[in-house]
């Protein structure tokens, strides 16, 4: 069925079905193992790729068990440590005072509500969502980090350029249940076909439901 012949609500049901069978199992690709790696992974994934920020990690998550040892570490040295994620002076600063105030307000543990975790340096509503799903189970939200905002708006999902009123539409829209999966589905497929220069149409499984398809 192409987009000609079926109202908007269809439209986005068969794109959210098609995307299912193309990515069964989508999961964040950082690697962490409890609230603190999947904040202070998620903080380095700005600008960043997740491969990178995953090579970084593995040492890093050795280096620095806890809120402590991120707030009380040199700082030159942290900065040093994470260069290799790029604008590495800015996320160490975040990354210390998120985890001073995380001692400070939230005895050391990272909070588990929206609330909580956006009120930290460094941490938007993205950062939060991606924290809070993965770390917690909990689905406040969708993420919408660079791929989100340019598929939503490309699959015409949304007229929106702010982040947060892009999550919105995509939450009108998208049911509850499915804004977990949806979120890194969008990504994946951003990651692996619908990129920003140059979108792999030919290959894209929503292309007859895309009104931005060879544009």
């Amino acid at each position: 069925m192409k987009i000609k012949d079926m109202d908007e609500k269809e439209r986005i049901q068969e794109i959210r079905k098609l995307l299912k069978k193309e990515y069964p199992k989508p999961t964040v690709a950082l690697n962490f193992s409890n609230p603190l790696e999947m904040l202070i992974a998620t903080i380095l994934s700005a600008q960043a790729t997740d491969v990178k920020v995953n090579e970084v990690t593995k040492d890093l998550f050795k280096k620095y068990k806890t809120a402590h040892d991120y707030a009380e570490a040199d700082r030159t040295e942290l900065e040093n440590d994470i260069r290799p994620t790029g604008f590495y002076r800015n996320k160490a600063k975040y990354l210390q005072e998120a985890c001073k105030l995380i001692i400070e307000k939230f005895d050391g543990n990272v909070p588990n509500t929206m609330e909580g975790l956006i009120s930290l340096p460094g941490v938007a509503r993205k950062t939060a969502n991606i924290v809070i799903s993965n770390a917690f189970g909990k689905i406040e939200g969708i993420a919408v980090d660079t791929h989100v905002k340019r598929l939503s708006q490309r699959l015409g999902l949304t007229k929106n350029k702010n982040p947060d009123k892009i999550e919105q539409d995509l939450m009108a829209i998208i049911p509850k249940k499915e804004w977990f999966q949806f979120t890194y589905m969008i990504i994946d497929h951003g990651r692996k076909i619908c990129h920003a220069k140059k979108p792999e149409h030919d290959k894209c499984v929503v292309r007859e439901l895309c009104p931005s398809a060879d544009v």
